[in-house]
């Protein structure tokens, strides 16, 4: 018997190492029962740590994906990962803008990857704030993004604080600004929201573990959260929820780890 799960849209790189990208994107929306679609942008060579060779997709084969895609399934949300170029994110904006009723919209600004190696073009950033950004329904900066952002260093939780709101200000957008990488006891987040209200999401920071993909698997739950009608804040506990599980049942093979993406609550 046929049925019509709800369906979210990942607009990012390939992740040949399955960890990142539209692959742990997928994955993520099927852990939510959420029907995953994907537009490449880039193809890229990486394992945890390190990110070899980028190739883009060209741009008219990136929008003609995007295209295809509206045409033939009902999208109830979308997300955006590495978009890389300027040629991509402007593709990307004029496709968001030529909807008739675009849906939630979770933008991961993907710029640095864990490794450190830039996935965002200096000559993109412009565009991608000036035009893309103020487009989200929510931003998910983590705390290298939200420096990078906002100018300023992140040092504590009331600057993740003052950050949080400076961007909600900026873009005119909600934003969760993540604090994991602050080297505290706890993983705290905080979700700003354009109505003003602030949410804070906390668990156990998981030592001892070496994965990529957080970010973009943190992103897609949201995403799948809100397909399924879920508001902002309840999506993003059940995702915080889900890639705090991801990390500490995480897979490892020799010196290799994964996040597990196989768990839900």
């Amino acid at each position: 018997m046929a049925s019509s799960p709800p369906i979210a849209l990942s607009i990012a790189g390939s992740d040949c190492s399955a960890g990142a990208g539209i692959q742990a994107d997928l994955k993520t929306f099927s852990s939510f029962g959420v029907f995953g679609l994907t537009a490449v942008t880039c193809v890229v060579a990486e394992v945890p740590g390190n990110v070899g060779t980028i190739v883009p997709v060209p741009p008219a084969a990136l929008r003609e994906q995007l295209d295809l895609l509206a045409g033939s399934f009902p999208i109830a949300a979308i997300k955006t990962g590495m978009l890389y170029s300027s040629d991509h994110v402007r593709v990307t904006v004029d496709w968001l803008r030529s909807l008739d009723e675009p849906p939630p919209l979770v933008i991961d600004p993907v710029m640095i990857a864990s490794s450190g190696d830039s996935l965002l073009k200096d000559a993109a950033l412009s565009v991608y704030t000036d035009e893309l950004l103020p487009l989200a329904t929510l931003l998910t900066p983590n705390l290298d993004e939200a420096c990078a952002l906002t100018g300023d260093t992140i040092r504590s939780i009331e600057d993740l604080r003052h950050a949080a709101s400076l961007l909600v200000g900026r873009f005119g957008t909600a934003v969760l600004a993540k604090g994991g990488h602050l080297a505290t006891d706890m993983a705290t987040d905080l979700l700003a929201t354009t109505g003003g209200e602030l949410h804070e999401f906390s668990a156990p920071f998981v030592t001892g573990v070496s994965t990529h993909g957080t970010g973009c698997t943190y992103s897609a739950a949201i995403a799948a959260g809100l397909a399924q009608g879920d508001d902002l804040a309840a999506a993003t506990a059940a995702a915080k929820r889900f890639v705090t599980a991801a990390i500490h049942d995480y897979f490892r093979w020799q010196d290799t780890d994964a996040l597990n993406h196989f768990l839900h609550d």
